[in-house]
C-alpha cells in the first residue's frame, strides 16, 4: 500500500521538481521510505529522495534538479517485506522494465511459484517483484492473473510503452490528465495538479454527476481534463509517437444456471474463508474493523482460525448504540480481542474542514472512516479488514427491494408530462415517474439530488453547457436484479466507496483490505442465478445463508444502516455545524455559480435527511473549491 506518480513529457525534457513536488502532495499514503527514477539521455537513473530511509540514501543519490522526460516518484507504506528490497521504483535485473505500484496481490505467492517453474529467481519476498516477472513472462496478459488490489505504471523500455492499470474494482485509484504537452498520473489529484502541464478548473459535467449520485461517476472527476482510469483496465501510451491506447482486461462472466442454492452456500462460504486467509497476510498488526452487522462481524468470526491473535474494533458515536452492543455480543461469542473507539461531537467537529477538503470532490456526509483509520493508526495497526463491497456483491442496500415496484410503476410513466402542480411534492412524483432506465432507478437509489434541483440550483449560463445527457454511462439495461448489479459494482462501489476508504484510509497510512472483493469471490457470485442471489423481500439472502452458522442471531436479524454519522442530527441541532454552514453557504453564494434564492430556500426548509444530504452538498463543493481553486 503505498502512493505512486509520475510524468511523461511528450516533446522537452522538464525539471526534476515536478516529480518532487508530486509525490510530497502523497507524502500521507507512504511516511515509511520514498524514491524516484528519472529518464535523461544517458539513460534512467533512481534517486532517493529527503524522505527515503538512510540504506536507500546510501544506495541512490538524492533528487536535486534534472531534466528528464520520464519520471516516476513513490512513497512506500512498507506491509509485506518491510527491508529495502521492496524498494520503489523497482528495476528487473535487465534494468529494462521499471515499476512503482500501490496495492497487495493476495495471490502473489502462487504466482511467485509458477514463474520460479519457469526457470526466474527471487532476490526479495515482495509481491512488486513478482508482478514485474510476471509482466517479463506474460506482458499486459498478467493482469487478469493478479488477485488484489493495485494501481502501477511499469516503464517497458525494450518495448517503449508506458503502462498504468488498475484493479478489477478499482479498490485502488489512479488518476491521469493528458494535453498536447504530456501525460501525468499520481494515486491522488492532488500530486497531479502540482504538475506544471496542469491547471485546475472545474468540470461541470462531473460535478452535475456527483450532485445526482453523491459521487462523480469515472471516468470523470469534478476537474477538467483529469480522469479516473477505469477499473479492470489498461492504458498503454507509445513511448516513439505518444500514442494512447485503452483496454478491459476484465469483465463480469456469464451466468451459470445450473448451481443449487446449497451448492452456492457451501461454496461461497469456502471461498471467503481463502479470502480471509490471504487477506490476513502482512509482515504488520493486522486488525478487523466491525460495524456491528452482518458483513464485517462475519469477517472477524471466520478470521480467528487463520490468525488467533487478530483485533477487532468499533468506532463509537451518537445513536450508534445498537452497532456497538451487536459488535461487542459477537466479539465475546467468538472469544476475540474487542475494543470499542468512542468520538464525540467535539472531535468529529475539530477537523471537520480539513477532513472534507482531504476529499478531492463534493461530498455528501461525515466519514467516519476517517476516525477509524485513525483509530488504527493510534495504536499500531497498518491493515485493517473491512466489510465494504457487501452490499454491492451481494444485494446488500434496501433501495433493491423496491426494483420489483419500480419495474412494474415504471409501465406508468406516461403521466410525469401532465404533473403541472409545483412544490417539494410535486417534484418528488416527477422524478419517480421519470426513471425510464434502470440507471435512472439506480440514480434515486444514490438519495442524491434529483435532476430537476440540480437545474434550480445552478446558475443557467453553467447549466446550459453541462452535458445532462447520461446515456453513455448505460449498461445492458436488461431491467432485472444483474442490471442493477452492475451499476451497484461500477458506480456505488468503484466510484464512490472503496475511493472514499483509500482517501480515508491512507490519510493515516493505514491499509483498508476488502475479503469480499477477491476475483474467485466476485466471478462466483456474479455468475450465480438471479434467484439465489436476490429475492426481493430481503436483503443479502445469500450472505445471510452463510453467515447462519457464524452469528448470534442479535446480529443476523439487525436491520441494515449505513456506516456514517447521523449528518441530520449535526445540521439542526448543533449549533457550530449550523455557524460552519451558514458560514460556507454565504460565501458559496458570492461565487455566481449557485442560485443563491435557492440556497436560502434549501437551508431554511430543512425537513428530511434528503435536504440535509442537499445542503451538505453544497457545502462541500465550497469547501472543495476553496482547497484547489483558491491560491
Amino acid at each position: 500500500m503505498c502512493g505512486i506518480c509520475g510524468y511523461y513529457s511528450f516533446h522537452k525534457n522538464i525539471s526534476s521538481t515536478n516529480i518532487m513536488e508530486m509525490n510530497q502532495a502523497i507524502k500521507h499514503r507512504g511516511p515509511d521510505d520514498e524514491g524516484f527514477w528519472i529518464n535523461k539521455r544517458s539513460g534512467g537513473q533512481s534517486f532517493s529522495g529527503s524522505d527515503s530511509t538512510t540504506k536507500i540514501k546510501e544506495q541512490f543519490p538524492i533528487l536535486e534538479e534534472e531534466l528528464s522526460d520520464i519520471a516516476l516518484g513513490f512513497r512506500r507504506l512498507s506491509i509485506v517485506d518491510l527491508s529495502e528490497k521492496g524498494h520503489q521504483p523497482m528495476i528487473s535485473e535487465d534494468e529494462q522494465i521499471i515499476i512503482t505500484f500501490n496495492g497487495e496481490i493476495y495471490n502473489f505467492k502462487k504466482i511467485r511459484e509458477e514463474l520460479e517453474l519457469l526457470g526466474y529467481s527471487f532476490r526479495s519476498t515482495s509481491d512488486t517483484e513478482v508482478i514485474v516477472k510476471a509482466y517479463q513472462q506474460w506482458g499486459n496478459d498478467m493482469f487478469v492473473k493478479l488477485d488484489g488490489m493495485f494501481a502501477l505504471c511499469i516503464i517497458d523500455l525494450t518495448h517503449q510503452k508506458c503502462i498504468l492499470a488498475r484493479d478489477r474494482v478499482g479498490m485502488k485509484p489512479l488518476f491521469y490528465s493528458q494535453n498536447e504537452q504530456g501525460i501525468v498520473w499520481a494515486s491522488e489529484i492532488k500530486a497531479v495538479l502540482k504538475h506544471e502541464f496542469i491547471k485546475a478548473e472545474i468540470n461541470w459535467n462531473g460535478v452535475y454527476t456527483n450532485f445526482l449520485f453523491q459521487t462523480t461517476l469515472a471516468p470523470e472527476t469534478c476537474f477538467q481534463n483529469i480522469f479516473s482510469l477505469e477499473p479492470a483496465s489498461f492504458m498503454a501510451i507509445d513511448l516513439k509517437n505518444q500514442t494512447v491506447t485503452k483496454e478491459k482486461f476484465w469483465d463480469f462472466p456469464n451466468t451459470n444456471k445450473n448451481i443449487s442454492e446449497e451448492e452456492a452456500v457451501k461454496h461461497v462460504d469456502t471461498l471467503l474463508s481463502e479470502s480471509i486467509a490471504e487477506q490476513l497476510y502482512a509482515d504488520v498488526p493486522v486488525a478487523v474493523m466491525m460495524s456491528g452487522g452482518i458483513d464485517s462481524t462475519l469477517i472477524a468470526s471466520k478470521s480467528k482460525p487463520f490468525n488467533t491473535h487478530v483485533d477487532t474494533y468499533t468506532i463509537s458515536y451518537q445513536f450508534s448504540e445498537e452497532e456497538v452492543k451487536n459488535a461487542s455480543i459477537a466479539a465475546k461469542h467468538f472469544d476475540i480481542p474487542h475494543q470499542v473507539e468512542k468520538v464525540n461531537d467535539d472531535e468529529i467537529l475539530a477537523e471537520l474542514k480539513e477532513n472534507i477538503q482531504h476529499f478531492e470532490e463534493p461530498y455528501s456526509s461525515l466519514e467516519v472512516l476517517m476516525n477509524a483509520a485513525k483509530y488504527a493508526h493510534d495504536n499500531g495497526f497498518k491493515v485493517v479488514l473491512s466489510g465494504n463491497g457487501a452490499d454491492e456483491l451481494f444485494a446488500g442496500y434496501s433501495h433493491t427491494l423496491k426494483l420489483k415496484k419500480w419495474l412494474l410503476m415504471r409501465n406508468f410513466n406516461f403521466i410525469s408530462p401532465f404533473i403541472i402542480t409545483k412544490g417539494k411534492f410535486s417534484d418528488k412524483v416527477k422524478n419517480y415517474f421519470s426513471q425510464d432506465f434502470m440507471f435512472d432507478f439506480f440514480r434515486q437509489s444514490q438519495t442524491g439530488m434529483m435532476p430537476i434541483e440540480v437545474k434550480n440550483i445552478i446558475c443557467p449560463d453553467i447549466y446550459k453547457e453541462i452535458n445532462t445527457n447520461l446515456s453513455g454511462y448505460h449498461a445492458s439495461e436488461s431491467k432485472n436484479y444483474l442490471d442493477y448489479f452492475e451499476y451497484d459494482m461500477k458506480y456505488s462501489l468503484s466510484s464512490h466507496h472503496v475511493f472514499r476508504d483509500d482517501l480515508s484510509a491512507m490519510r493515516y497510512g493505514v491499509e483498508f483490505r476488502y475479503p469480499y472483493l477477491s476475483n474467485e469471490l466476485i466471478d462466483y457470485v456474479s455468475s450465480l442465478p438471479e434467484k439465489i442471489r436476490f429475492n426481493g423481500t430481503i436483503n443479502k439472502p445469500l450472505l445471510r445463508r452463510v453467515a447462519e452458522k457464524y452469528l448470534p442471531e442479535e446480529v443476523l436479524h439487525m436491520p441494515k444502516r449505513g456506516f456514517s454519522f447521523p449528518l441530520d442530527y449535526y445540521l439542526k441541532n448543533e449549533k457550530k455545524v449550523r455557524d460552519f454552514v451558514t458560514e460556507n453557504l454565504d460565501s458559496l453564494k458570492k461565487r455566481n455559480f449557485f442560485n443563491p434564492e435557492v440556497i436560502d430556500e434549501w437551508w431554511t426548509g430543512l425537513e428530511s435527511g434528503y435536504d440535509c444530504v442537499k445542503i451538505w452538498q453544497l457545502v462541500t463543493f465550497e469547501l472543495w473549491y476553496q482547497k484547489y481553486f483558491e491560491k
